[in-house]
């Protein structure tokens, strides 16, 4: 008995950290079109002294809004 409640609970915790890993990915994902979307505003100028390209970071994509 003691073994199938430890099987469920570690598939359960299992779960609620692939569930968590997903929603940082997401998070992440959003939080880098944002800032994207801030970089393609600067000239290119400002992006190369910085160490941007204004195509890689096109092909990343971008955001205009935080939502």
């Amino acid at each position: 008995m003691t073994i199938a409640t430890r099987t469920s609970t570690s598939a359960s915790s299992g779960f609620m950290r692939r569930a968590f890993d997903r929603m940082i990915e997401a998070r992440t994902v959003q939080a880098r079109r944002y800032v994207n979307g801030y970089l393609l505003s600067l000239d290119d100028a400002t992006l190369a002294a910085h160490g941007y390209d204004r195509a890689q970071i096109e092909r990343e994509g971008a955001a205009t809004s935080a939502f």
